[in-house]
């Protein structure tokens, strides 16, 4: 595809171009230890790795040692998927969130906290494909940790609206160490104020020298049974030694001659390819942009009709990944498109916000992964003396009797984070992801548009203005969406809120090859960076 490379459409920032290697992350320090990396002579993988574990540092309101992360990763001709999301605890049963809860799950304490995959998928990474030694690849984010870095303008932002949610909130002796390891007497650092954690630097060392047994295996995961022991959680001492990440197959669909790829369940990147079915169903050029708009909204509402119903743990599944990405089963749901918004629903197939990084190196390795703790710090617990903040992933189950996602022990929940790739016949073009929790498979319809529909540019593609369905017909768009789009989509019948904050429409990051070359885009609602050489 030629790129529109001068057209700006909206965009703040220029396209990066690259021949040797990019790494592209939502904060700049994690890109450049990524590419340290590199020069270092690791591989994509490496710089992956090392700007991951950075992120949870200098980006810890969104990820950190105790969440879970997915990958795809291109290497010599074939694409690879890591899921190394967690299950819950074998001790935790449904009963225990319906006597402590009313039926439903809450966001802080034990009770959301699943087993953390961070540090395994790390570890599998580097021992499938790594050049450089483990522990290397963590110090740069345990120097940052122990040494302290100025806070950037949008992740201090974040940590004030989470650090007033949680004192309003988190109330008790279980929640302290939280306040004591991500504050700084109290308060969240403001932007360009050091924030340090000798702790976690200790834990990124540990992790680093052992390759990951000592968080499941040795002194880390002893910290971590001994808090849930002595705080009533549910983890147990066989939940991480039980543990291990999962090589999974890719799965995907073809659009516009180029095929996009998603991880399958328990992640949701399947509302990507069931929204893309619907759509190549369209000639959307003999739409107006009003109409395209319309359309794209109504197939992705669609899609995620269905993978509410039908996504969990692939064992418990009770729809096919292939039946749902058949043909016959998209031309269905297309039919049910027309020129008003209606209220999404599953159909029947048998009937007749996280972080984001993307990495290449100068051999066409490239590498998408994502990594969250889910809803900002995660469940608000921190294990005391490690600095390794608990994910509380276990929202993302449901608690209704029958429902392939409800709750139960040693099963992983709806899982909303999702890396991306694009390939063209036997070529890889480059990996592609936008985070924020249901956000996510929204950026990924909107930016593959950009992309592939549109000919925008990686980085026009990333900074076009961008809408997001919240539930039943309310549509949200940013304040930059023009004004006579957004009032031809109130007279299709959505229902428009323009919002002024941006945060909630995910933040993406794109790298894209053009024969030697790499053309990389950058998050303009994030402290994104591009690092190349």
């Amino acid at each position: 595809m030629n790129f529109e490379f001068s057209k700006s459409f909206f965009s703040k920032r220029h396209t990066i171009f690259s021949t040797k290697g990019v790494v592209a992350t939502s904060q700049y320090l994690a890109a450049q230890t990524g590419l340290e990396m590199l020069k270092k002579g690791g591989n994509a993988v490496d710089a992956a790795i090392a700007a991951a574990a950075c992120l949870v540092v200098t980006e810890p309101v969104s990820n950190g040692l105790g969440g879970d992360a997915f990958a795809l990763v291109w290497s010599k001709g074939k694409l690879h998927g890591l899921n190394s999301s967690g299950p819950a605890p074998m001790n935790l049963h449904p009963q225990k969130i319906f006597g402590l809860s009313a039926g439903t799950i809450p966001a802080y304490g034990w009770l959301p906290v699943t087993v953390p995959g961070i540090p395994a998928a790390w570890n599998e990474l580097s021992r499938k494909f790594g050049r450089l030694p483990f522990n290397k690849l963590l110090e740069p984010a345990a120097i940052y940790a122990e040494e302290g870095y100025p806070v950037s303008p949008v992740v201090s932002n974040s940590w004030e609206k989470i650090a007033a949610k949680y004192k309003a909130e988190l109330k008790g002796p279980l929640f302290k160490e939280w306040f004591k390891t991500f504050t700084n007497n109290g308060q969240p650092p403001r932007a360009g104020e050091i924030w340090r954690s000798p702790e976690m630097a200790c834990s990124l060392r540990q992790i680093g020298e052992t390759s990951a047994a000592s968080f499941y295996h040795g002194e880390l995961a002893e910290r971590l049974i001994d808090f849930s022991r002595s705080t009533g959680g549910y983890l147990q001492a066989a939940d991480l030694q039980q543990y291990s990440p999962q090589w999974v197959d890719p799965i995907c669909t073809d659009y516009k001659g180029y095929t996009i790829w998603e991880l399958p369940p328990n992640g949701h990147g399947l509302i990507v390819l069931l929204a893309l079915n619907i759509l190549k169903g369209f000639d959307l050029d003999s739409l107006s942009e009003a109409q395209v708009y319309h359309t794209q909204v109504e197939a992705l509402k669609l899609a995620f009709a269905d993978a509410l119903e039908f996504v969990s743990d692939p064992e418990n599944m009770q729809a096919s990944v292939p039946v749902l990405l058949s043909n016959t089963y998209a031309a269905k749901r297309r039919n049910l498109i027309g020129s008003t918004a209606r209220d999404p629903f599953p159909g029947d197939p048998y009937s007749g916000g996280t972080v984001y990084l993307a990495t290449a190196d100068s051999d066409g390795m490239m590498v998408s992964l994502i990594q969250s703790n889910y809803q900002g710090f995660g469940s608000g617990l921190v294990v005391p003396g490690t600095g390794i903040s608990l994910q509380n992933r276990g929202c993302g189950f449901n608690l209704i009797p029958g429902h392939p996602n409800c709750l139960q022990p040693g099963k992983r929940p709806y899982h909303t984070i999702i890396p991306g790739f694009i390939t063209k016949g036997h070529d890889p073009i480059g990996p592609f992801g936008v985070m924020g929790a249901y956000m996510q498979p929204q950026g990924h319809l909107q930016i593959i548009s950009n992309l592939l529909d549109k000919g925008l540019n990686p980085q026009a593609a990333l900074d076009a203005p961008r809408w997001q369905w919240i539930k039943n017909k309310s549509l949200w768009l940013e304040e930059s969406f023009p004004l006579e789009l957004s009032s031809d989509l109130a007279q299709s019948g959505h229902e428009i809120t323009r919002s002024p904050d941006t945060a909630s429409f995910g933040r993406g990051q794109i790298i894209w090859k053009n024969g030697e070359v790499y053309a990389a885009g950058m998050e303009s609602r994030a402290d994104s960076a591009v690092a190349c050489w």
